[in-house]
């Protein structure tokens, strides 16, 4: 997959995270039998436990390796298990915080995609159309966000699977939404994966964005969605991780709140993601 550098300016080639399988499952008539039990809750919390054992620590060096993590941005300590490592902490000053209260931030390392919100709360994702009730599942009041903005952050394996609140503000309400665990990579394009998938729904009420829906979704072999016992929050201040697997975070904003930055959304128009870091700068209040 090809993503934009907005540091280098410059695109670069991303590999899939076990694509083999991942094409074996999605795109063969014998891995689509099989499909079923691979994006059931039990397998990921199968998944979750088998990383949680010390045995697991011995996958850390490779993976590692094969992913190039610089393990100068985290914190020097042992590991107990993958799910450790996997959840690791950057080390003091690895991250900068925008601190200009009217620019919006990244909620994490990850791969951003801008879409508009039709007059209808549709949103053409990824090449499936989704209506804003189908990914919150619900019958919530939202004529708010009609031509406003989905940003939908694309964390890969090799990201640091930590994320923040955008802006100052609380939460209003939060609810879990059961479901299946598919992975969010290209590769599940036939799948309407964010109506489908496991995910948490926060409503925020931020001071410089107005009302903000934020949603965590779970991926393929997520252990777990963590988020903290949180009501009032900091921009900036850490507001859960993810366990083992790829996943994503969409962020809902209301019409003629925010303005993303031109160079995303230019790599936007032609659907390609833009590689962005927890607390950067995306875009500015209007």
């Amino acid at each position: 997959m090809k993503i934009y550098d907005r540091r280098t300016k410059e695109y670069e080639e991303i590999a899939q995270y076990g694509q083999g399988a991942l094409n074996f499952l999605y795109g063969n008539f014998f891995g689509r039998v099989l499909l079923r039990l691979a994006v059931s809750p039990c397998i990921s919390r199968l998944y979750g436990r088998i990383n949680s054992g010390k045995r697991s620590v011995k996958r850390i060096p490779g993976f590692i390796s094969s992913y190039n993590i610089n393990m100068e941005e985290y914190e020097d300590r042992e590991y107990t298990s993958f799910n450790d490592f996997f959840a690791r902490k950057l080390r003091p000053g690895a991250r900068t915080i925008d601190s200009d209260p009217k620019r919006l931030i990244s909620p994490a390392d990850s791969k951003l995609l801008v879409y508009n919100i039709e007059d209808d709360l549709r949103i053409g994702v990824k090449g499936r159309t989704y209506s804003l009730p189908e990914l919150l599942s619900g019958n919530e009041e939202l004529p708010k966000y009609a031509g406003g903005l989905c940003l939908v952050y694309r964390l890969c394996v090799d990201d640091f699977h930590r994320y923040c609140f955008p802006d100052n503000g609380k939460i209003v309400s939060q609810k879990t939404i059961r479901g299946k665990f598919h992975t969010v990579s290209p590769v599940s394009k036939d799948h309407k994966i964010y109506k489908e998938n496991h995910r948490v729904v926060s409503f925020l009420s931020t001071e410089n964005f107005g009302e903000v829906i934020h949603i965590e979704v779970g991926a393929m072999l997520i252990g777990k969605i963590v988020n903290h016992d949180i009501k009032e929050f900091s921009k900036g201040e850490e507001k859960g991780y993810f366990e083992p697997g790829g996943s994503t975070i969409i962020e809902i904003f209301e019409k003629d709140s925010v303005k993303i930055d031109e160079d995303i959304l230019t790599q936007s128009r032609d659907h390609i993601e833009t590689k962005v870091k927890f607390g950067e700068g995306v875009g500015s209040a209007c």
